[in-house]
């Protein structure tokens, strides 16, 4: 397996190569299992951040990222976008995603109570990598439909075309990658 080594928040990592088409691979960035990463990833993005009253991430890869943002701010509460509905859910409101990391399209779901809390609040968007910014559509989608105001899109790191996007903050520019692991003009 090929790896790309990257320096992130002061930590230096190697990010193994995934295929994605014959001809596209990206870095697998995994921060489940990296307690010490999370952390200063977390403090990097924190102290970047702008004023908000909620953040707000997509179930899976960004909980660990949120949480412990959440704890340095204060023990502030969050909010999950779910991949499917939970039974504790009412007036659930949900969106559609077709992420470049999965093979078909999914929907997120917010859980109404979320909805309420974040209405007429200052909403920060989280996640671990940005890629296509499918993701990042679909939270903002729901963000709009609850009456929340997006202040802020942030993510440890970009990749491909959201390297070069004006409306996200992150630590670190992620290449993409050719099938012999030389990264993409």
């Amino acid at each position: 397996m090929k790896y790309y080594k990257m320096n992130i928040a002061g930590l230096d990592r190697e990010l193994p190569l995934c295929k994605v088409t014959d001809d596209l691979y990206i870095g697998a960035f995994v921060i489940f299992g990296d307690p010490e990463l999370t952390t200063a990833c977390a403090k990097a993005l924190l102290a970047k951040a702008p004023e908000y009253d909620y953040a707000i991430t997509a179930e899976a890869k960004g909980i660990p990222l949120i949480h412990e943002m959440a704890r340095l701010d204060g023990n502030r509460r969050y909010v999950l976008a779910r991949k499917g509905p939970k039974l504790y859910m009412t007036d659930i409101i949900s969106s559609t995603v077709k992420s470049i990391t999965t093979e078909k399209e999914q929907k997120l779901y917010l859980d109404g109570k979320d909805g309420e809390r974040m209405k007429g609040k200052r909403i920060l968007i989280v996640d671990d990598v940005i890629s296509t910014g499918e993701s990042l559509h679909a939270i903002e989608e729901l963000v709009n439909k609850v009456g929340g105001k997006v202040v802020g899109k942030m993510a440890i790191l970009a990749e491909g075309d959201a390297i070069d996007r004006g409306d996200i903050t992150y630590l670190e520019k992620l290449p993409l990658f050719n099938a012999d692991g030389s990264i993409k003009e």
